[in-house]
Parts: C-alpha cells; structure tokens; sequence
C-alpha cells in the first residue's frame, strides 16, 4: 500500500480554506475514486491528471487508487486541485518522494499535455495557505507574480507536470517552449470571466494614448466639485440629483481620480476580491488605484451585493471596495436592488447566504448615486415643458427610499451647465492633482487624528466617539441640533453630519470644526441654502 499527501486550497468567497489532498494506493482492479464533496468541474479532474501524467512521461498506477479531500465537509469547486492530486498519485506511487510535496500547497489546472494552466483566485488562495503557517506555494508560471505579493512565501512558478516532477525529484529540469507570442496565450483564458469586467473601470487601455478622465474637463458647477472633493476626502457617499447633460455622470466619472492611491492591505483586499471574480488584467498582480464599477440600472439583486449558482460569487459592491460604486440612473434600479446595499452600507461588507453555504465578502465603497428629477428630467428646468404629472415624480422620486437616503451623506442638486461655463469664459476648473493633493493631505491629518484607532477616514467613525471624545468646538451643533428638533435630521442623520463637519475642517487644515464647518455639512446634507461659500479647497 503507497500513500502520499499534499495541499490546496479551498476557495469560499474571497476567503480560502487549506485542503489536505491525500491519495492512497491498495491492490485491487484499476480505478480512481475522488471523495471529498468535489463539484463537477473537480470530478472530471479525474481524466485531466491521468492523461497529464501519463503525457509527463510517467507511469499510471494500475491500482486501485483512492484521492480524498480533507476536510470533507468544505464544498471544493474548480481546477485548482488538479496539481495536488497529481503529485498526491505521483507520491504515493513513489514516482517522487512523498516527504516533498507534503507541506507545499499546489495551485493549478493541468491540461491534458501535462501543461499547467492558470486559475482564479491565486491570491486569496495563497494568504489562507500563509495564515495556516505554510511557506512553500507551487502555482502556475503566469500567476507566480501575484502569488509573491503574500510576505514571507517561496512561490514556485511552473509551467508544466514535467518540471514540477523534475524540481520535487532533484533531477535536471527540461525546458518548455515558450508560447506563440504572435497570438493571444490561450493559458490566460482561465483568468478573465468572458465579459466580466465591463464597466469597472480596470479593462487595460488598448491604446496607449488614452487619456483619465480629468476634472478641468467639468465645465462650472462649484458646489458639486465641493461635494466630490468632500467625498473623496472622508469617504462619503454622494447623491447627485438634477437634469439630463448636466455633468452627473462625468463628475462621478471622475471622483476615482482624485481619491489617494490604496494601501498596501487595501490593494492586496481589492486584488483578491478581482482575482476571485475574473477580472483581474493579466500582467497587473497588484490593483494599486481605487477601482470604479457601475453596474446597468437593469442589474439584479444578485449581481449588486453577490450571488449565482452553488456558493455566492462577488457582486458590484465587492468589486467597488475600497473603490467608487456608481449607480447612474438610480431610480431605475428595482427598489429590491436599492435597499440591498443598506447592510454593506453601514457594515463595510455584505453577508449573502445560500443553500450551499454563507459567504462574507468584503464591500467597503463609497456610492454615488445619479439621479433626475422625474421620469423626462425636466421638472426643475424653467420653461422645459416637464409633463409628469405630480403623482408620476412623487412615485419617481419615492424609488429611492427613506432609509436608503438617510445613508447618504452629501445630496447635491446639478445645476444646468450655462453658456459662459460652456464655452470657456468662466476660465478652466482645477485639474484632478490639484484637488488630490488637498483629498491626501485632509486624509493624512484624518489618519493622524484616528491612530490607535480601528478607523482611517472620517467616514467609519461611529457616532459615539464623535459625541464623546472627538468633540466640535463649543457651540458648533446648535443648527443640528435645532435641524434635530424639527425632524429635519434622524440621528443617524446627526452623526453623519458630524463626519462630514470633520472632513470639511480637515479639508481647511483646522483643528476640530466650528459652525461654519457644521453649517456646509448641513447645507450638503439637506440641500437648505445656510448662506456658506461653497467654493471648493476653501470656505
């Protein structure tokens, strides 16, 4: 009897589980037996490594050969384990020495010709195999770059069966022929979801000479460049609301541009959520920009906060993490979509249960809402012929719920773009690096003043420490709390508004904010003029 054990890893949502892949050989007739709780695409690995191996030059085990998938309660789905349960066969058929494969965690699909394909989820896949202690990864040659983003891992890029068996055997390793560079590598197909990626904003430029989009393009409107800069300074999310051409969607177009670049933990966050969904470019392992999605107004629950077939698969709002969800033509969403983002909303990540398991996926974004006055758009133009009747923008209007709206911190009406904007005499807007260079500095102050703390950014601080220990200066809350008193503001409504006062006085480099400071959180917040300049990178 021959046994022989190796490792992979078990994706389930953006989170991975080791899996002990042990493979046992007894006497008997010839035949392969894979348990575990192995998905389809897993079961017909069966036929992969066998042709795999016996194409590597190696001899099949006619024996009765059983492969088990520990632990078998976790649900494996995919190709990945095509790699492990070959060298699981290879070493307990004593083609290589058991000892060396048993603590290295393998990652990969295995062709027919022995190639070793690329799969999704590497990244992921390889921080649960280093939180797990194991420190010797073997992945396919295309995705050894993002596995070496994880500190403290020796990642072993192959290309093939045939030299992975030559390194574990410590025999001289045969070269491959590198693919036809004339056409398209056809072993990058298992990386990007056909169709996946549309409208995020990370499909690489196919033209060198692309320009970003550059908020000096935006002609005029001052108080909605003030609410972008506000939002991107504290991580607030935006509602902007008025008539069709008037710039909704350029500025929110824009608002990627101007927020800081991530983190290295937040890149590696965002990283592993696109690699898990497909959408991850090849030749990019590290997404180090704010991504940008903006799904169509038709999109389904399911496919804003995560869904599909067998364990959930990341939605909208996990592909905007620690990014920029765009939601133009907000009304047009069925309200069932719309009060689905409440949760992630205020928790920073989404919970989806399935009859095959419960995932948390990370989605901590920051939502702009686009929307027009009514059905034609035209109800606040005067003299544009709106005929809605008003029960019609009562029920338009009615799409985006109360509670939704009281998540919202900033509410800005877009004001038509005049003729002097337009053509240019009103003089050039500020260029993106300008307002970025203020977004990093509020934020850097931001971040000094929460050290110590779980939060970054003025958004995530709960109402409590903003009534207890980060207090405003004395008699900045008496107009909130008169707004309180009318029923103006909830007190949800109350604290968000302190978050922005917060953003605002660090935009301006003060200590703590003053009235002035609550007062533009007000007037953000409830559209009521309260007689503050609103010009932005200044009171």
């Amino acid at each position: 009897m021959g046994f022989a054990r190796a490792c992979s890893v078990a994706l389930v949502g953006v989170e991975g589980v080791v899996v002990e892949v042990q493979a046992d050989l007894e006497p008997g007739v010839a035949a392969f037996t894979l348990v575990g709780l192995p998905d389809k695409s897993l079961v017909e690995s069966r036929d992969r490594v066998r042709a795999a191996v016996v194409n590597s030059g190696a001899e099949w085990p006619q024996k009765k050969l059983t492969v088990g998938l520990s632990p078998a309660s976790v649900p494996k789905s995919g190709s990945g384990f095509d790699l492990a349960v070959a060298c699981a066969v290879l070493g307990a058929a004593e083609r290589i020495d058991p000892a060396a494969v048993a603590d290295v965690v393998m990652i990969g699909e295995l062709g027919l010709d022995g190639r070793v394909r690329p799969v999704r989820g590497v990244l992921p896949a390889v921080l649960a195999a280093a939180e797990a202690g194991y420190r010797h990864v073997v992945v396919p040659e295309q995705t050894a770059g993002e596995a070496a983003l994880v500190p403290g891992i020796s990642v072993l890029g192959v290309r093939s069966l045939r030299q992975l068996i030559a390194v574990l055997g410590d025999e001289p390793v045969p070269e491959e022929p590198d693919p036809d560079r004339g056409r398209p590598d056809t072993m990058l197909a298992g990386l990007m979801v056909p169709g996946a990626g549309l409208g995020t904003g990370l499909a690489p430029l196919t033209d060198g000479t692309a320009r970003r989009p550059d908020l000096a393009d935006v002609a005029g409107q001052g108080r909605a460049r003030k609410a972008l800069e506000v939002a991107a300074a504290g991580g607030h999310h935006l509602l902007l609301s008025g008539p069709p051409g008037a710039g909704k969607t350029m500025l929110a177009e824009r608002l990627t541009a101007i927020l800081p670049p991530l983190s290295r933990q937040e890149s590696l966050e965002v990283t592993a959520v696109h690699s898990v969904a497909g959408i991850l470019p090849p030749g990019e392992p590290l997404i180090g920009a704010a991504p940008y999605c903006a799904p169509h107004h038709s999109a389904t629950m399911q496919s804003l906060v995560g869904g599909g077939n067998g364990l959930p698969r990341p939605g909208a709002v996990s592909l905007a993490h620690r990014g920029v969800l765009f939601l133009d033509e907000a009304p047009e969403f069925s309200v069932r979509a719309l009060d689905a983002l409440r949760q992630p909303l205020e928790s920073g990540h989404v919970v989806v249960a399935r009859a095959a398991g419960v995932v948390r996926l990370p989605a901590r974004f920051l939502m702009v809402l686009a929307a027009n006055p009514c059905p034609c758009g035209r109800h606040t133009l005067a003299g544009a012929g709106c005929e809605c009747p008003p029960s019609a923008v009562r029920r338009y209007q009615a799409r985006l719920s109360g509670p939704l709206l009281d998540r919202v911190d900033l509410r800005v009406e877009v004001e038509p773009v005049g003729r002097a904007d337009l053509m240019g005499s009103g003089g050039r807007g500020e260029s993106s690096a300008d307002v970025a260079a203020r977004v990093r500095e509020a934020r850097e102050r931001a971040a000094e003043r929460l050290t110590g703390t779980p939060w970054t950014t003025n958004s995530e601080v709960p109402g409590h420490e903003l009534r207890t220990r980060l207090v405003a200066a004395p008699g900045a809350l008496m107009a909130a709390e008169r707004d309180m008193e009318r029923g103006v503001l909830t007190a949800r409504g109350l604290d968000r508004v302190l978050r922005v006062a917060w953003t605002v006085a660090d935009l301006r480099g003060a200590d703590r904010p003053d009235a002035t400071d609550v007062a533009v959180a007000l007037e953000l917040r409830t559209g009521i003029q309260r007689g503050v300049p609103m010009r932005a990178g200044a009171r």
